[in-house]
């Protein structure tokens, strides 16, 4: 194809936004492009055929990294070596279960040498002190978005963190909104606890969560004033969705807010509470599309059990039970859900759930135990996120905080990553809107939408930084990926054929072209074509480690990785 039509095509896949006349940009988009033209189009337009049946084919690092990449949020050379090992079926298993619901909180790490005005040492944990004030609460706001980054950089080979933050945008609220540090904490914690749980009693204890009634205005929606806020989001956004024709009604949402009338917040104690004398008590008449049911109102204390009523009510439609799972499909497989995919995978991972009570893990199982999961076209086949991109760089690197680090210099760190994150598109804690992020429901886009002209360029800056001049911010930070100590995980790192074999396929999300394998391998080489060029050089930095041998494998490695990361297939998971 000529520019113009190279250039439409990269249009197109970045769903629309314009080009920016960088170099950077226009190399990663011609790799991107190339890519898809020179070898296939995107996966989505290759669809995988396989179903749920039990995958039965080779276990080796290819899958146990296709499993690692999506199920956490970056691979480790020793997690991959683990779970090869193995073998699937315990390495699913493991990875489910192997999960920290209770973490040790986060802490004052604002205020390096004193406590807060609240009377919080410098590191103890803010979530059960007094709130203070505005000021000091919007420090415990970004103190809790970098501890729970730090989770997810820190996190051990467990499914734990990806499914925390699928919850956070399935049931997204904004700490902003929010406002109270505490109660955006005691939020995030109630999700975690529940992450790998039972999907319908977490939708229980979200409708009931002070939290959540702060963000959506829950607690004031009485019996004079009804609002429909979240009765409207807990069908079209929680469980039902809006994606089904017959669907609930204008009047449903109208019906299930007065059931949910008389919630409220305890201030005081962060906690809810039902208030019988501002519930309508009144039965409440849903349409056809629910059967037309009516949950009679109940006076007293009587009427919150209206609620979980409702809650029932909603669980019994099959649409529940296959829009989480859909969810969760393209959360973990692939956005693109095609008629063939619904019938042989999103239905039958619905009927498992509600035959399993609406357990998670059953399906959470049998989907990366399935021979569609591990199906070829859905290998690489998405944009990486922000979060991947940022955390799973520092985990790939095995990056690891200076010893003398304080508890305050650690969190800079881990709000430097949260802030980076935020530059490509990802607010962790602060998703746009209750629809949580474009990227994980806007179609067709979907993952394309991470990247754009603003962001592309900056993901080459942060991995640039990272090689090179380091990762800043403060006269204590300064984060430099150690490139050695990365290659000496290759068995046969003085053979540069292996090593390239070797970073390829730790940090890019599918196989190179030939063309992109020589350019890697003539960094190697300093140009030229003899193996030695490079094998020599490794060879006298292992057996005499001086600086002047250090210095010319490092310079090397550094120039090989920039250009390795900047490529296409790095933003591929």
């Amino acid at each position: 194809m000529g520019n113009n039509n190279r250039r439409q095509f990269f249009q197109q896949f970045t769903g629309g936004s314009s080009v920016a006349e960088t170099a950077a940009y226009n190399i990663a988009e011609d790799k991107l492009f190339q890519k898809y033209a020179n070898k296939e189009m995107p996966h989505g337009y290759a669809k995988a055929t396989a179903t749920l049946t039990p995958y039965s084919g080779a276990w080796t690092e290819t899958q146990a990294m296709h499993l690692l990449r999506r199920a956490t949020f970056g691979l480790k050379a020793q997690d991959i070596d683990t779970i090869v090992g193995m073998g699937m079926n315990y390495a699913v298993d493991y990875l489910i279960n192997n999960s920290n619901p209770n973490p040790a909180p986060p802490v004052n790490n604002y205020y390096d040498t004193q406590a807060d005005p609240t009377g919080v040492q410098p590191g103890q944990t803010w979530v059960n002190a007094p709130y203070g004030d505005g000021s000091v609460n919007s420090l415990r706001r970004a103190s809790l978005k970098a501890w729970w980054l730090g989770l997810m950089v820190t996190e051990q080979l467990s499914i734990q963190e990806k499914m925390n933050f699928f919850w956070h945008n399935h049931f997204a609220t904004q700490t902003n909104v929010i406002g109270d540090a505490r109660m955006c904490y005691n939020y995030h914690a109630m999700l975690r606890a529940n992450s790998l749980g039972n999907f319908k009693n977490l939708v229980k204890l979200v409708t009931k969560d002070p939290a959540m009634l702060q963000y959506l205005n829950g607690y004031l929606n009485n019996k004079n004033a009804p609002d429909e806020n979240y009765g409207r989001e807990l069908q079209e956004l929680f469980t039902v969705s809006k994606y089904n024709s017959p669907n609930y009604t204008e009047e449903d949402i109208k019906q299930a807010a007065r059931v949910l009338t008389g919630w409220k917040i305890n201030t005081s104690t962060l906690t809810s509470y039902f208030d019988p004398s501002q519930h309508d008590t009144g039965n409440k008449q849903f349409s056809s599309f629910y059967g037309n049911a009516v949950i009679n109102g109940q006076s007293g204390m009587a009427g919150a059990n209206e609620t979980d009523q409702l809650i029932d009510m909603i669980f019994s439609k099959f649409e529940t039970a296959k829009y989480i799972c859909s969810k969760l499909y393209r959360f973990f497989v692939y956005y693109n859900i095609d008629a063939t995919i619904e019938s042989t995978v999103i239905e039958p991972l619905a009927n498992l759930l509600i035959s399993s009570n609406f357990e998670i893990k059953p399906v959470i199982s049998v989907l990366l135990k399935s021979a569609h999961f591990y199906d070829v076209n859905n290998m690489g086949c998405y944009v990486r996120t922000p979060l991947e991109y940022v955390v799973g760089t520092f985990r790939a690197f095995n990056v690891q905080m200076p010893g003398n680090y304080s508890v305050a210099d650690t969190y800079n760190v881990w709000n430097y990553l949260r802030n980076y994150s935020l530059n490509l598109g990802l607010d962790l804690g602060d998703p746009p809107n209750v629809a949580g992020w474009p990227a994980y429901y806007q179609t067709p886009q979907y993952y394309e939408l991470w990247i754009n002209s603003a962001t592309l360029p900056n993901r080459m800056l942060f991995t640039d930084m990272a090689v090179n001049s380091g990762l800043s911010n403060g006269p204590r930070m300064n984060i430099k990926l150690d490139v050695l100590n990365f290659v000496k995980q290759c068995s046969n790192a003085g053979d540069p054929d292996v090593l390239i074999d070797y970073v390829c396929s730790m940090l890019l999300g599918v196989a190179v072209s030939v063309t992109e394998r020589d350019n890697l391998k003539s960094i190697l080489l300093s140009a030229q074509q003899n193996n030695s060029y490079w094998s020599d050089a490794w060879n006298e930095y292992t057996s005499n480690p001086t600086a002047a041998h250090t210095g010319t494998v490092e310079t090397r490695l550094r120039s090989m990785f920039t250009y390795l990361l900047r490529l296409a297939e790095h933003h591929l998971c």
